[in-house]
C-alpha cells in the first residue's frame, strides 16, 4: 500500500501573519537612469488610466497636455485633485498620466484610482485614510449587453395583437 502524505495544518497565526513580511515596493526607475516613479492603473466603465506618480516632478500631465486644459470642466479637475487635497499634499507629487477609452468623466475617475493605488504604494499608511473616503473602490458598474430580440438591453420590441 501506498504511503500517506502527512497533511500539516497551519495555525491561526500563520494564516494571518505570512512567513514574509509586507515591504514597501522601491519606485521604478525609468530604465534611462532618470527620475523613480510609482505607478498605479486605473479603470472605470471603459477608460482606462495608467498613472506614474513622481515626487520630483510637480506638474501632472495627462496624454502629452496639463489636466486643466485636457479636463475643461472644474468637477472633472477636482475628481482628478481629490486624492492629493484628501492626504494634505497637495503640490507635493507630480503625475504622468497616459488615458484612453470612454468618457471625459470616466477617465477622471479612472484617473483618480490609479493615483489613489500609486500614492498607496508610495506610503501604505495613506491606504486607510483612500479606502474610507472612497478612493480605492473600483467602480465595477459597465454597460449591459444587449440582448438578441431585443432593441436594447432590456427594451423588448412593441407588441402588437395582429
Amino acid at each position: 500500500m501506498p504511503k500517506k502524505k502527512e497533511v500539516t495544518e497551519k495555525t491561526t497565526e500563520e494564516k494571518i501573519m505570512p512567513e514574509t513580511p509586507l515591504e514597501l515596493k522601491e519606485p521604478v526607475s525609468d530604465g534611462k537612469g532618470k527620475d523613480r516613479y510609482y505607478e498605479g492603473i486605473g479603470r472605470r466603465k471603459t477608460a482606462v488610466a495608467i498613472v506614474r506618480l513622481f515626487t520630483k516632478k510637480k506638474e501632472i500631465i495627462v496624454n502629452g497636455r496639463d489636466y486643466k486644459n485636457y479636463f475643461p470642466l472644474v468637477r472633472q479637475q477636482k475628481t482628478l485633485e481629490s486624492p492629493f487635497e484628501k492626504m494634505k499634499c497637495p503640490g507635493k507629487f507630480g503625475a504622468t498620466i497616459k488615458t484612453s477609452g470612454g468618457g471625459i468623466q470616466a477617465q477622471a475617475e479612472a484617473i483618480r484610482l490609479g493615483i489613489s493605488r500609486a500614492m498607496v504604494e508610495f506610503n501604505l499608511d495613506f491606504k486607510k485614510r483612500l479606502r474610507r473616503a472612497g478612493f480605492l473602490t473600483r467602480d465595477s458598474r459597465m454597460v449591459e449587453r444587449k440582448k438578441y430580440g431585443f432593441k436594447k438591453a432590456r427594451r423588448s420590441p412593441q407588441w402588437s395583437k395582429r
